[in-house]
């Protein structure tokens, strides 16, 4: 029955499609309208450092699009007999803020530039001074004014501003669009989300771009800025439809039919939220993948600004504080890769899974002394603006009388996976942020209890691992675009009494000796970041010779 059942809802176009482009996978997901994922598909992409920026070329944008829903397609094909041709709603998520910026014939102007650039410090740093509210290296406004201060050549043909998920739903719909959230990390968003509730306004009516701040932006640099970025709409809302040209994008077979809604686009960061149920106020989720980042929803503003918290919103407008670090799980994936080839020689004839070293090596993280031992770890493959690193250099490093164990050494990298996020704990902490509920996601999260157990220790909350964690954004945009089919409504209760009510969960508190371990680590942390800095100067980014255009790998 539940076979039938599934291929009426797939014939009928009642099924709903997100995809998210994160920073190592583009990833397609079809849900059920219960939320319950019926297929996937999956693409694989890399991002580049050029010209001293990070970048994605746009043809990899396209390709990873119609490979990851091809796959889609073939296992619903496999699996239901039917090649899906219509969806209730579709919904695009991407890797957060960034830098896409076109002329008026809509050509591209300069590479994309993405959330990983450090290159903005000097604007952020004058925006922030002059908005009086935090404005992140990484936002497009950074991106944007950075330019203008760098007199860049092709500031003044710049006619529209966007990030990759407004790039990618401007393509497939033709309208130029970007959900609440996503847009927080364009420019400020009123409402009581700038850490400046005077100047923000009382939060209630429909959230845009702060008035303030773009009259502030525009008596400083003559740019009435509010004309190149996209229209705001909050979740919920119809973003416009699938294109004839928008549909061959999206499936070159031919079998997708033009004329499918679309949900506003959103963040990673808004979509991590949906996918943890974690969008009323006292509840927050930490994403861990390339980035690792923590969002809280506040019941009210912060009251004063600070460089480690970015001031951001839920996909309905409600405020957020985001500790976002640049740098996540890549450092501890590139280690689980260096023992699964010890695995491999050691067994050269047997197939050991990924998931396999995953479960060992950090299964042994928890049999190691709760400090680390003395081994300090450093997973920084780029810079850090938490820590105030322009640059990473990933660094391991140890006392002499420190155990050397497989055990210590792995606890370590997961320790330093969190430490940064630990350190931008505090200063939310001083705000009296109060969280009753920490929802963790994340392709970590696959190997149970260690990740979980260890993140409890680095935030002193006791963290939840729902049922699906493992899935991420494109499903959290999938339940966007059936919440856009339903028309809307109040998307906590959507997501409490048609999504999460029968889903399991698993919560671990912190452990009082293990939370005073990592304390110990993030002061030897803390005491040791210089070492970072000397291997800076002292070890230049390595890229093959003669090879300017680097690909660069990085598992989330």
């Amino acid at each position: 029955m539940e076979q039938r059942d599934t291929q009426e809802l797939l014939r009928s176009g009642k099924v709903g499609l997100g995809i998210e482009l994160g920073s190592t996978r583009i990833k397609a997901c079809a849900v059920l309208p219960s939320g319950r994922q019926i297929a996937q598909g999956v693409f694989a992409w890399e991002n580049r450092f050029k010209g001293g920026h990070w970048t994605y070329p746009l043809d990899s944008v396209w390709e990873g699009i119609a490979g990851a829903y091809a796959m889609l397609a073939d296992e619903c094909s496999e699996k239901f007999g039917v090649r899906p041709q219509r969806f209730v709603a579709i919904g695009i998520s991407a890797m957060m803020h960034g830098y896409l910026a076109f002329d008026k014939n809509d050509e591209l102007l300069v590479p994309f530039r993405t959330w990983r650039d450090t290159t903005t410090g000097e604007a952020a740093g004058k925006l922030t001074d002059l908005f009086g509210v935090t404005v992140p290296l990484r936002w497009s406004i950074s991106h944007y004014y950075q330019a203008l201060l760098d007199r860049e050549e092709h500031v003044d043909r710049v006619a529209f501003l966007t990030t990759l998920a407004g790039y990618v739903h401007w393509r497939l719909t033709g309208e130029k669009v970007l959900g609440v959230g996503d847009a927080s990390g364009m420019f400020p968003i009123t409402g009581n989300t700038c850490g400046n509730p005077e100047s923000c306004g009382s939060g209630e009516g429909r959230p845009g771009y702060d008035p303030r701040c773009l009259a502030l932006f525009e008596d400083a640099t003559g740019i009435a800025v509010e004309g190149l970025l996209p229209r705001v709409l909050v979740a919920g809302e119809v973003a416009g439809v699938l294109t004839a040209e928008g549909a061959r994008l999206l499936d070159p077979s031919g079998a997708v039919q033009p004329g499918i809604r679309f949900a506003p686009p959103e963040g990673d960061a808004g979509t991590g939220m949906v996918a943890t149920n974690a969008v009323r106020p006292r509840t927050g989720n930490v994403s861990v993948g390339t980035s690792i980042f923590l969002m809280a929803v506040l019941e009210q503003a912060l009251t004063s600004a600070h460089p480690e918290i970015d001031p951001v919103t839920t996909p309905v407008g409600d405020p957020v504080a985001m500790v976002h670090c640049n740098n996540g799980a890549d450092e501890l994936a590139r280690w689980v890769e260096l023992f699964a080839q010890v695995a491999s020689r050691l067994n050269p004839s047997g197939d050991v899974s990924l998931d396999a070293v995953y479960e060992a090596v950090l299964g042994a993280a928890l049999e190691g002394e709760t400090d680390a031992g003395g081994i300090l770890a450093f997973n920084n493959l780029a810079g850090e603006p938490i820590v105030r690193l322009d640059e990473g250099r990933p660094v391991v490093t140890r006392s002499p009388g420190s155990v050397l164990s497989l055990g210590n050494f792995m606890r370590a990298q997961v320790y330093s996976t969190f430490a940064a996020l630990a350190l931008g704990l505090r200063v939310l902490d001083g705000e009296n942020a109060g969280l009753d509920v920490l929802c963790a996601h994340g392709g970590v999260f696959r190997t149970k209890l260690v990740m979980q157990r260890l993140l409890a220790a680095a935030t002193g909350t006791p963290i939840t691992v729902r049922e699906g964690a493992a899935e991420g954004g494109a499903w959290g945009m999938a339940l966007l675009a059936l919440f856009t089919a339903r028309g809307g409504g109040n998307l906590a209760d959507f997501l409490d009494e048609e999504i999460f009510a029968s889903s399991t969960a698993s919560t671990i508190a912190p452990a009082r000796a293990e939370v005073e371990g990592f304390a110990r680590f993030l002061d030897l942390y803390e005491t040791g970041l210089p070492i970072v800095e000397r291997a800076v100067d002292c070890l230049p980014a390595w890229m093959p010779a003669n090879e300017e255009d680097t690909p660069i790998n990085v598992e989330g």
